[in-house]
């Protein structure tokens, strides 16, 4: 028998909000946070803006001692878990501690921590001094392993990395070990720390980013004629995934129940997406076949539409395979013009998003799309400028990641 699967708790740490709520209203709102870089001087860099987590001290969330031995994307991961487990309300002293574990995900791990240790070595006197520290706060697997024995969370545990889409595999995996009784609770979602020289340099070198250095404000503008790239972002997402009777005897707060999820390889390009979309359409009917939805009852699709040319062309083309290319009741939207690309933590955040939206039946907007692309397939409704009121009973999130991968979520009313 497949158990049922709900979401009972929510963070997020992002540039737009550093708590659930107020990152909600934001989104909401259509107010991003794309400025000039803070970091570090990007003056010469083809990109010179960012959406950064403005100011942060980790101080101010965590111990000395845990600030001290982990890397920044696993401080993002420890503050959104902290605010999911915090909402979820689970007691783990009236539980059995295994029966509680974490599937995390993140694409490049402590490349801070990396870049600096390597930059002391070059420029030093040659004699070694790597700190101690150096290998656990690299490690992609230790946003995961810190959640853990923060909480004392002993069951299962690990972290999933495909690139962009590694939260939504993560979540996917947890869903799926849930659904087959190995566990009762998992801390699920993804974070990335990617604001980097070295990254971001690597990203400029690609021509995957917008130049729009005089108006970064506007830089990111998913299905535009003239996108030019996304708009790197960092922080966490967090989602606590329950399963449904074990929810209902504690009287947990319930969000929504997750009831399908897919991936496939577009097994075509390192970087690109496959331009027809077929690897996303068979993902997403993959998706849609396991939670029992026809097209026709999806109500929001969060696009994973990053703003890049190829991109967002690509994943409408394969929503419109999907939809038979006729009108439905579906409506689109991409809240990376608002939050900014978040690397391996963009598909929890928008998995939240959508859940939200679901909640709250309003589907935020894409913003700073003035003229759409004519490519783009008319029978598509896209959701541009303000928000949308309108009842959301079913949503599907998009995630694709380099080395053709794609995750699909998908959420329901419960």
């Amino acid at each position: 028998m497949l158990h049922r699967v709900v979401i009972t708790g929510m963070g997020a740490f992002t540039p737009i909000g550093h708590d659930l709520q107020t990152f909600w209203r934001n989104v909401t709102e259509g107010k991003s946070s794309f400025a000039k870089m803070a970091r570090f001087d990007a003056s010469l860099f083809r990109t010179q803006f960012a959406a950064e987590i403005a100011d942060f001290n980790p101080l101010q969330y965590l111990s000395r001692n845990d600030v001290k031995r982990t890397d920044r994307f696993t401080q993002f991961a420890l503050i959104a878990a902290e605010q999911a487990i915090q909402d979820s309300g689970f007691d783990l002293a009236k539980m059995d501690p295994f029966d509680v574990g974490v599937i995390w995900g993140s694409g490049q791990g402590g490349t801070e921590t990396l870049e600096e240790q390597t930059a002391e070595f070059v420029t030093g006197d040659g004699h070694p001094r790597f700190s101690p520290f150096l290998v656990p706060k690299v490690l992609v697997n230790l946003a995961s392993g810190m959640i853990s024995i923060r909480h004392g969370l002993m069951g299962i545990n690990y972290t999933a990395v495909s690139a962009c889409a590694s939260s939504n595999s993560a979540l996917m995996d947890a869903f799926n070990y849930i659904r087959l009784g190995k566990a009762k609770i998992i801390v699920s979602g993804g974070c990335d720390a990617a604001i980097t020289p070295t990254s971001f340099g690597g990203y400029c070198s690609m021509k995957a980013m917008s130049t729009q250095n005089a108006n970064p404000e506007i830089a990111s503008r998913p299905f535009d004629v003239e996108r030019d790239g996304f708009v790197m972002g960092e922080g966490a997402g967090a989602l606590v995934l329950e399963e449904y009777e074990h929810a209902r005897a504690r009287g947990a707060t319930i969000y929504g129940e997750m009831v399908g999820a897919a991936m496939t390889g577009d097994a075509y390009h390192i970087t690109a997406t496959h331009p027809e979309g077929i690897g996303a359409t068979r993902a997403m009917q993959l998706a849609l076949k396991e939670a029992r939805i026809n097209i026709e009852e999806l109500d929001y699709l969060n696009a994973h539409a990053t703003s890049t040319p190829v991109g967002d062309l690509s994943e409408m083309k394969a929503v419109a395979q999907l939809t038979g290319n006729r009108k439905t009741n579906l409506s689109i939207s991409a809240t990376k013009s608002i939050t900014g690309h978040l690397m391996g933590g963009a598909g929890a955040i928008e998995a939240i998003i959508s859940i939200l939206a679901m909640r709250d039946n309003v589907i935020p907007p894409t913003i700073n799309t003035t003229v759409r692309d004519p490519a783009i397939p008319d029978s598509l409704n896209i959701v541009l400028k303000d928000a949308l009121e309108t009842e959301v009973r079913t949503v599907m999130s998009n995630t694709f990641g380099f080395g053709g991968h794609n995750g699909i979520v998908v959420f329901q009313k419960i």
